[in-house]
């Protein structure tokens, strides 16, 4: 983690105390330090724009009616971070519900004059090893798989989400990534 980005995480935290004191005026310097990060996260997670934006601002509502509630002395980040990500999988969760039957389809009929079916049965054997593999993983681990691998982000960030150190975190990915490759190979052996 560079100093330039502690010293960022630091005074965005200071202004968030300052924002939860009651210092109406410490909203926009809040916003500039943490916008960025936040569009950041949101878009590796989704590449509609627009929903970006969108999350961004529902993101940002949320942490101003929930502003009370944050405990001064906790880095602001993570709080931010999974208010985010919990808008995220909501707004994923209706979108799945309103179009699980037609994606279904569609994938079973672009599947099936392009795809044998030994490669899809082949497919989905391997997705639910890596499932059960995800299943088996410790939370700490698996915690750090997804910030890392699935929300694609940056080792800080991740770190700081999670209230670990770098080194730490890097050790919690080596050895989920370490079990997933037995899952989805068992004939490999764990050192």
């Amino acid at each position: 983690m560079s100093e330039r980005d502690c010293s960022t995480i630091n005074a965005a935290t200071e202004t968030m105390e300052r924002y939860a004191a009651g210092d109406e005026a410490a909203f926009a310097e809040l916003y500039d330090l943490i916008a960025p990060r936040l569009h950041g996260f949101l878009t590796r997670s989704i590449s509609d724009r627009a929903l970006v934006e969108d999350l961004s601002q529902q993101t940002l509502l949320r942490v101003h009616r929930a502003r009370h509630s944050f405990l001064a002395g906790q880095d602001v980040l993570p709080w931010l971070f999974v208010i985010a990500r919990r808008l995220v999988v909501d707004n994923f969760r209706r979108a799945s519900r309103s179009t699980a039957a037609t994606s279904e389809l569609a994938r079973i009929f672009a599947h099936g004059a392009s795809e044998r079916a030994d490669d899809v049965v082949e497919a989905n054997e391997l997705a639910s090893r890596i499932a059960a593999g995800l299943a088996r993983l410790p939370e700490s681990q698996r915690a750090a798989f997804d910030l890392l691998k699935r929300q694609k982000l940056s080792l800080c960030d991740a770190a700081a989400a999670l209230k670990i150190t770098t080194g730490a975190l890097k050790l919690r990915l080596l050895r989920a990534q370490t079990t997933l490759r037995a899952a989805i190979d068992p004939k490999e052996e764990i050192p």
